[in-house]
């Protein structure tokens, strides 16, 4: 298994502005490299990790348990951040971030069907006891349900005559794998919009997404992060589509928003701000060196929000 590598690692731990005696969070624990790095500067503080695939709560807990004992791994969607945290006792926090990207490790590994370069039974669930598959997704969902998601989901120019040809296909039998699935989106796909980028790369995201309602439950869990935060939390997001970053900003904007009636008024009544700050007014992306070092970080944006009321 390729070792996985914290994108963006640096600059998130840096805009977090770690307290050494504080609570945080790490929504999307994967292989542990920004948990790792959090616990590093937490004295009496403690990390609650989240995550829903239980090969990587155990791989984190061996990295963890190196640094302290002042963590706790949690099996769960982050969308039951504020349900398993209250169970914890916990109630507010003092920093949260979410790194989205599948980690390296699932893409790698063949048998989770995340990829489009190796041979796998169609799966792509995060969570392994997931009820719904890419599988169900290809094989069952009707030609309008297709071409939306991977209109939606992909931003596919192209989904409908892959909707028509994936039905056209499991018609005579069904689709099983993810290399089947890319033959039959490459043979609808036109030579010239695939020369720069592999043709199956936009379908996969969209039935990734799809299956693990990954926007939905993004939307939900950015809600439940900003209730969480303290006065002088921050909230750090790592995206790598332009869905999740403007479901991000969008939820970022409207909490930061002041009224424009009052807006730039002198000696303003504290209470009349609004509760959060952007702090990055431009996403911060990742250096030339770390794309070269690391390709699948090219896509990657950070935005951090921060309480300040």
């Amino acid at each position: 298994m390729d070792k996985h590598v914290s994108v963006l690692l640096e600059e998130t731990i840096e805009g977090l502005n770690i307290k050494s005696d504080g609570i945080y969070i790490d929504c999307t624990l994967g292989y542990g490299g920004h948990s790792k790095k959090i616990l590093e500067k937490l004295s009496t503080g403690h990390l609650y990790g989240f995550d829903q695939d239980l090969n990587a709560i155990s791989a984190s807990n061996e990295l963890l348990k190196k640094v302290s004992n002042n963590y706790t791994l949690i099996h769960s969607n982050f969308r039951n951040l504020k349900e398993k945290l209250s169970e914890q006792g916990i109630d507010k926090v003092d920093g949260i971030i979410f790194d989205l990207g599948v980690s390296s490790p699932q893409i790698d590994e063949a048998s989770r069907g995340f990829s489009y370069m190796k041979d796998a039974r169609l799966d792509m669930r995060m969570d392994q006891d997931g009820k719904l598959s890419a599988y169900e997704v290809v094989n069952n969902y009707s030609e309008d349900e297709l071409i939306r998601i991977f209109r939606l989901y992909g931003e596919e120019k192209h989904a409908r005559r892959i909707a028509k040809n994936i039905i056209l296909n499991r018609n005579i039998e069904p689709i099983n794998t993810t290399l089947e699935l890319v033959k039959i989106i490459d043979e609808v796909i036109p030579y010239k919009d695939k020369r720069h980028t592999h043709p199956a790369k936009k379908v996969f995201q969209a039935i990734r997404i799809e299956v693990n309602k990954e926007l939905d439950v993004l939307q939900d869990a950015l809600y439940q992060s900003l209730e969480l935060l303290n006065i002088e939390g921050r909230l750090c997001v790592i995206t790598f589509h332009s869905l999740e970053d403007r479901i991000c900003k969008k939820i970022f904007n409207e909490v930061s928003k002041e009224d424009p009636l009052i807006k730039g008024m002198p000696n303003m009544d504290k209470d009349l701000l609004p509760d959060f700050k952007v702090i990055t007014n431009n996403a911060i992306k990742p250096t030339i060196t770390e794309i070269n070092n690391n390709s699948r970080s090219a896509s990657a944006l950070l935005r951090i929000i921060e309480r300040i009321k």
